[in-house]
C-alpha cells in the first residue's frame, strides 16, 4: 500500500508518503516523501504551545508540505483528472472552520487535477491539541472525497507505539527516505512506555492493537514538567532537551557545588501511575529558597530533576517488566530522545531482564511525525479494510484531544 499520512496533534506540521508491506508477519516500511514543520520557534515567547497559533500555522503549511511529500515521486501523473465536478459547496461544508486551508487547496487541486497514485489518506484524530487536530482532519477529509481514497483516523499514541518499526535507520540528511527492509519484530506480549509532553503512561500490548493501560500520569506529564522547570531556571522553550543538556555537563564536570535534594514522587506507589505536578512543585520552592541563580546551580538543579523524574520512569518499567515479563520492550514519545533515559533503560534490560528485546525509535520518529502515523494507520487497515472507505459528509468523525488507545 501506498499511504499518504497527515500529523497536526500540536505544533508539528508533517505530511508523509510511505510505501508499506508484509502485513503483521514482516512489517517494511518506505518513505517515498516526507515533509516537516516545526513552530516550536514561533511558541518559544508563550513557553509552550499556544493553541490558536498552531492552528493558523498547521492551515498555512499543509499544502505546502503535501508538495514536498509528493515531490519527485511521479505520483501525479499516475491517473487521469476527475476533478472537473468538484463544487465549491463541497470544500464550503468541510473546510468551513479553516478558510486558509480552503484557499490554498482550491488553488492546488486548480494546478494538480491529477489524482496522486495512493491507496489510502492516514490522519492523526487525537490526542492532542483539539484545535490543532481539527485543521488536519479537515485537511484528510478534504483529500480522501476529492481523490475518493479510503480516510483512517489514527490515534496519536499507537503511531508512538509503531514509530520503533523503522529498524532504527536514520531519515537520510535530505529527509526524504527511510526504509527498514529488514523487518523490526515485535514479540508479544509486550510493554510500551510512552514518554512525552502530553503523556507518560505504560500499556501492555497483548498483540497486535491490542492494548491494555497498566499506568498513567495523574497530573502532568514528564515532558511537560522538563518544560516547567526549564521555564523556571530561564532555560528557551522547548526546556526539555535544554535540561537535558545542563544535566549531561553536570554529570561530566561530577559537580556537587549545591546540595540539592528532590522527591521522587509515587516511585514506590503500589501501582503503574505517575506524577510530576509535586517535583515541579518542589523545584519551584528550592529555586525560591536559593535566591539567585548561577551558572553552576542551573546545571546541579537541572541534574537533580532529571535524575529525579529519570527514576521514577525506570522504576515503574521495571516494576511492569518484572510482573508480566514482555519478550519486547517499546518506547516511544519525545522524550524517549532523551539520552540519559535511553541509557537507563538499556542498562536496565540489559542488567536485569536479558530475555527482553528493548526497541528504540530514532530520535527523529521520537517527536510528532506523519511516518508513525503513516504506519500505525497501514495497521489498522491490514486489521480490518471494510472498515474504512471514502469520506463522505454524512459521516460523524471528529477530532478528539482526550482519545485513548
Amino acid at each position: 500500500m501506498r499511504i499518504l499520512a497527515i500529523e497536526t496533534s500540536c505544533d508539528e506540521t508533517a505530511v508523509s508518503l510511505l510505501e508499506c508491506s508484509g502485513g503483521f508477519s514482516n512489517p517494511i516500511f518506505s518513505v517515498l516523501g516526507t515533509g516537516l514543520f516545526s513552530q516550536a520557534h514561533l511558541h518559544e515567547k508563550y513557553g509552550g504551545v499556544f493553541p490558536a497559533l498552531a492552528k493558523r500555522e498547521h492551515q498555512k503549511n499543509l499544502v505546502p508540505l503535501l508538495k514536498v511529500a509528493l515531490k519527485d515521486t511521479a505520483l501525479l501523473e499516475a491517473k487521469p483528472p476527475r476533478l472537473g465536478g468538484l463544487a465549491s459547496k463541497d470544500l464550503d461544508s468541510i473546510l468551513e472552520q479553516e478558510p486558509e486551508l480552503k484557499r490554498q487547496l482550491v488553488e492546488y487541486f486548480s494546478e494538480n487535477s491529477n489524482i496522486p497514485n495512493i491507496d489510502a489518506v492516514a490522519v492523526t484524530q487525537g490526542p492532542g491539541l483539539e484545535p490543532a487536530l481539527w485543521v488536519g482532519l479537515n485537511f484528510a477529509k478534504t483529500l480522501s472525497f476529492v481523490w475518493q481514497k479510503p480516510l483512517i483516523p489514527v490515534n496519536h499514541m499507537e503511531g508512538h507505539v509503531f514509530s520503533v518499526l523503522t529498524n532504527g535507520k536514520e531519515i537520510s540528511n535530505d529527509k526524504s527516505q527511510i526504509s527498514n527492509k529488514e523487518s523490526v519484530t515485535i514479540e508479544f506480549p509486550a510493554l510500551a512506555l510512552l514518554v512525552s509532553g502530553g503523556h507518560t503512561e505504560l500499556q501492555l500490548v497483548r498483540d497486535w492493537l491490542s492494548y491494555e493501560r497498566l499506568g498513567e500520569t495523574r497530573d502532568d506529564a514528564i515532558g511537560e514538567a522538563f518544560d516547567k522547570v526549564a521555564r523556571l531556571l530561564g532555560l528557551p522553550y522547548p526546556g526539555g532537551p535544554e535540561i537535558s543538556k545542563l544535566a549531561s555537563i553536570a554529570r561530566a564536570e561530577n559537580s556537587n557545588t549545591y546540595t540539592i535534594t528532590l522527591p521522587r514522587p509515587m516511585i514506590k506507589s503500589n501501582d503503574y501511575d505517575f506524577s510530576y505536578a509535586g517535583l515541579k512543585t518542589a523545584v519551584l520552592y528550592a529555586i525560591k529558597e536559593h535566591g539567585d541563580m548561577d551558572d553552576t546551580y542551573k546545571k546541579e538543579m537541572a541534574r537533580a530533576f532529571e535524575d529525579a523524574a529519570i527514576d521514577v520512569v525506570c522504576a515503574k518499567s521495571e516494576k511492569a517488566l518484572a510482573e508480566y515479563l514482555p519478550k519486547t520492550f517499546i518506547t516511544g514519545g519525545g522524550v524517549i530522545g532523551n539520552t540519559y533515559l535511553r541509557e537507563r533503560l538499556t542498562t536496565l534490560i540489559q542488567t536485569k531482564f536479558p530475555e527482553t528485546k528493548i526497541l528504540f525509535p530514532t530520535r527523529e520518529l521520537s517527536t510528532d511525525n506523519a511516518v508513525m502515523i503513516g504506519m500505525a494507520g497501514y495497521l489498522r487497515y491490514e486489521k480490518t479494510p471494510h472498515t474504512y472507505g471514502v469520506y463522505n459528509q454524512s459521516q460523524t468523525l471528529a477530532a478528539s484531544g482526550t482519545l485513548r488507545l
